[in-house]
């Protein structure tokens, strides 16, 4: 419950012939992940299937190319499971090939007609530039015998300096459009200046001459009709196209759907990769299993196996446990708190699963932060609402709007209403530094119980150095309580304690000792690291400790809210005053308690997951259909 579960070894050794079958039982089954490490490689130094792999991959790429092309989607299995040869695997591949002929001709149609489309688009953004024109667009591109002209764009701040510039020779310049910071110009004239200079001219004025493409070699509107015309054509030939691949699509349903079942029955064969391997007619595969599943794994093969096989199971050595598949099975209510655990990462095998720590605790801070029987019931009928879309977060949403509504009656807060309901605890503004007070202790007991699974983590896997002297190891755990009786101590009778100044000086020469014994440097280099590491130990507790008063600080934000909200309803009319209030509401719903569900999770995260959680196991992948 509070650790992933036990896993088994499992080493299977069966005929070739039936080794397609034992991974479709073991797919069937969903229960083992194959381990992939080499093994027994001189007694069976031959990994079965290449060729059916090779024809897989290619049936599979080709599958997936159709499928995009003629939107099919394959439908669930159904019907009696059965292994699937490699002759069968063949015939499905080749006829995918031939298929697949056919839909490259629809793939390069479509390719075609999206250039002509976006060939179009570009056009008509062109010719929009030419919108105030009125001549045939192609009589200005180049020159003719009387006349010289030239189209582009020049920007703004210098169309009346170059149009002076070009009537010195005889040229004259149009604007026919002008953009935020450029001006669309025709420049024609008789001549009279050389090109060079010409040019010479039109580049010191910031001049970007434009090409006018063929197909707009008319008057706009005239080319603004033939453009018109094109796309209507395209989008036939595209409709045309569309009801070709149904058709196509419809005649070959059938057999898609043949291939895809195909594809899927072979599919756990392929996945045993270089877990499996063989010589002649035995074969063995590796994996790991559940240890709760194991028996019914080998009742399963027994009946469904054909010919005789052997199943040997162990437990995982030590040196394994990187390498061991972490498998979490929740209940439906705690789903969502295992995606979000999921999202720091996946625990190790025998670490400690804080999905129910997470659980518990996110959702007693979500409360304590964000108190309200009005707000929480809105959370728990949002929910319900929307319970589809949601999914299998729902029951997090109603975990988290109980949690508001139970520390709503503690705080006696009813939409920020606060003599309506009588405080079963306390109203938080009437004593701020009594919720501070429970909000540092909260943290502090937080903070000694992740040490103290970090501590647990250790030993489990043997390391007991990291378990005494680590960052959250026994030491500082004792060096932290140490600081915590002493500055209690001092607070209470205005002297240190004896004891506890005597256990956090102990523990503080043994966290730097060790650190200064780790080190492999020169004699001052590692003094000063030592110092800074054993230094940052100290930040690091008492920063993370600090960071709990959050916990108060946001149940008192959330009554200073609720307290301009009713300031500023007060200042209404009748009116005026109730739509300021459910308006005032609905902020303090979205704006806040999108916060405090960040804020906590930040909690969890970094002052809670960063000091006993690793994150980096491996996750459980099973064979499946």
């Amino acid at each position: 419950m509070f650790s992933p579960l036990p896993m088994k070894h499992i080493s299977l050794q069966v005929l070739t012939e039936d080794l397609p079958n034992a991974s479709m039982i073991l797919a069937g089954l969903n229960s083992f992940s194959p381990d992939n490490r080499p093994y027994a490689e001189q007694a069976l130094p031959d990994i079965p299937g290449q060729r059916f792999r090779e024809c897989y991959a290619q049936a599979r790429a080709r599958m997936e190319k159709i499928a995009s092309q003629v939107g099919f989607t394959p439908k669930a299995l159904a019907g009696e499971v059965t292994p699937i040869s490699e002759q069968e695997l063949e015939a499905v591949n080749q006829w995918l090939g031939k298929a697949w002929e056919s839909c490259s001709d629809f793939d390069e149609t479509r390719r075609r007609q999206l250039e002509e489309r976006r060939s179009i688009d570009q056009l008509e953004t062109t010719l929009a530039n030419f919108r105030n024109l009125h001549i045939d667009l192609g009589q200005l591109q180049g020159d003719n015998q009387f006349l010289k002209t030239t189209i582009g764009m020049v920007p703004r701040t210098q169309v009346n300096q170059l149009k002076d510039a070009l009537g010195l020779d005889n040229y004259l310049l149009f604007p026919f459009h002008e953009s935020e910071n450029e001006s669309h110009v025709i420049i024609a004239g008789t001549g009279g200046r050389e090109g060079s200079k010409l040019k010479s001219v039109l580049d010191t004025a910031g001049f970007r001459p434009l090409d006018i493409p063929p197909e707009l070699h008319a008057q706009p509107e005239t080319a603004k009709t033939r453009l018109m015309q094109r796309r209507a054509s395209v989008e036939e030939a595209a409709e045309s196209l569309e009801q070709n691949i149904a058709a196509w699509g419809k005649s070959s349903g059938q057999e898609l759907q043949k291939a895809a079942r195909v594809l899927h029955l072979a599919a756990p064969y392929v996945a045993l990769g270089e877990a499996a391997r063989h010589r002649g007619n035995l074969s063995r595969l590796q994996g790991w299993i559940p240890a709760e599943d194991i028996s019914l794994v080998e009742i399963t093969l027994r009946d469904k196996l054909p010919n005789t096989f052997v199943l040997e199971t162990r437990d995982p050595k030590p040196e394994e446990r990187g390498l061991v598949p972490s498998v979490m099975r929740h209940n439906r209510l705690l789903r969502p708190f295992s995606s979000l655990v999921m999202q720091y990462g996946v625990p190790r095998y025998g670490e400690v699963n804080p999905t129910q720590l997470f659980a518990l605790t996110y959702i007693l801070m979500f409360g304590m932060m964000f108190g309200d029987v009005g707000h929480g019931a809105v959370i728990i009928a949002v929910t319900l609402l929307l319970r589809r879309k949601l999914g299998s977060f729902t029951p997090f949403g109603i975990a988290a709007g109980l949690s508001s509504v139970l520390f709503g009656f503690l705080y006696g807060s009813i939409f920020g209403f606060e003599h309506i309901l009588h405080a079963l605890w306390i109203a938080p503004l009437t004593d701020p530094l009594y919720m501070l007070t429970v909000a540092l202790l909260w943290g502090v007991c937080f903070i000694i119980l992740v040490t103290l699974i970090n501590i647990f983590n250790h030993m489990m896997i043997g390391d007991r150095i990291g378990a005494l002297f680590g960052d959250n190891g026994l030491l500082s755990l004792l060096l932290y309580t140490g600081l915590l009786g002493t500055g209690y101590s001092f607070y209470n009778t205005g002297s240190v304690s004896p004891f506890w100044g005597t256990l956090a000086i102990l523990t503080l020469i043994g966290i730097f000792a060790h650190k200064l014994v780790e080190q492999e440097a020169a004699i001052g280099e590692r003094i000063l690291v030592a110092f800074i590491e054993t230094f940052e130990t100290i930040t690091g507790y008492a920063s993370n400790t600090l960071s709990f008063l959050r916990v108060a600080a946001f149940s008192l934000n959330h009554v200073a809210l609720a307290i301009a909200v009713f300031t500023l309803a007060n200042m209404m009319g009748d009116m005026g005053h109730w739509i300021t209030v459910i308006l005032g509401n609905i902020f303090i719903l979205v704006l806040e308690g999108l916060i405090v569900a960040i804020q906590v999770l930040r909690l969890e995260f970094y002052e809670g997951f960063s000091r006993f959680y690793s994150g980096d196991g491996k996750a459980f992948k099973p064979l499946t259909l």
